[in-house]
């Protein structure tokens, strides 16, 4: 009889798994474990968080913390295998299980919650805008009858159609066609994380971030596959406690100091231990 009953719950167990068409993740740690690796999904053109150098290696400040995360989950930073994303594929990326974790500077919102688990955040942003020096846009109702870009699959895209519908955008699908297309003059501004186009226009004379803040704060954190409530565990214990207080600014120093410099306060970025302040 306890057969029986065991091989019930088996089987409802698995029909609960496969329900709907998704695949049961809750084992994961150890699925990650017996493959020797973990697949974190970044950006590799969005420096300096996620973004491949002239060697070929990733590097950035999301791919700082994706080594401690393999350190601490496998015992070796790098049994990692990086998948590169684009804004638009991090949800079906994790829905298809073609990664484990994402850290693509994903923001926090309602509607992606609603898909995926996030863990506790990393990063503090708000969206931006970027424009050239010879023509500064310095406020949004300066933007009507001109065309703003943005990436397809980010909160600038959601942002500025739920709020500024009257706005042409001109959406691209990756960050470097987007930056491209600002340089070639096909939009009047761009606008992205505040976080980004700080470092951007840095790197590029002649363009300046004069609007730095648009709508609430914002926070930046690791996803998971929806319903995957062991990973989600141990991310959140590894970043409330597992690495230390100060590993983000660590990570800061190391990533995104050699860029910002003294433009950009820390404290204003950088999220430790999962606690906003």
């Amino acid at each position: 009889m306890k057969k029986f009953i065991f091989g019930v719950l088996v089987l409802a167990a698995a029909v609960s798994a496969f329900a709907g068409g998704k695949k049961e993740a809750v084992n994961s740690i150890e699925k990650i474990k017996q493959a020797g690796k973990v697949r974190i999904g970044v950006f590799a053109d969005k420096h300096p968080f996620g973004y491949v150098d002239a060697q070929g290696t990733f590097q950035g400040y999301d791919v700082y913390f994706a080594h401690r995360i393999a350190k601490d989950l496998l015992g070796d930073e790098n049994a990692i295998e990086f998948v590169t994303v684009e804004p638009a594929s991090r949800v079906e990326h994790l829905e298809s299980d073609k990664v484990d974790i994402i850290l693509a500077n994903f923001t926090v919102t309602p509607a992606r919650a609603e898909v995926v688990d996030f863990a506790l955040p990393y990063m503090k942003v708000a969206l931006g805008i970027v424009s050239p020096d010879s023509a500064p846009i310095t406020e949004i109702s300066q933007l009507e009858g001109k065309k703003l870009i943005v990436i397809k699959g980010t909160t600038a895209e959601t942002y500025f159609t739920e709020h500024y519908p009257q706005i042409e955008l001109v959406k691209f699908d990756q960050i470097s066609e987007a930056f491209n297309a600002l340089k070639d003059g096909r939009g009047a501004a761009l606008s992205q994380d505040n976080t980004l186009l700080f470092a951007w226009a840095i790197q590029n004379p002649g363009f300046s971030t004069r609007i730095g803040s648009i709508g609430s704060l914002d926070t930046i954190a690791p996803a998971v596959q929806k319903g995957n409530q062991a990973l989600l565990a141990w991310l959140n214990q590894e970043i409330s406690s597992g690495i230390g207080p100060n590993f983000f600014h660590d990570d800061y120093r190391a990533t995104l100091l050699p860029v910002y410099g003294d433009t950009v306060d820390p404290e204003s970025v950088v999220v430790e231990q999962g606690v906003v302040k």
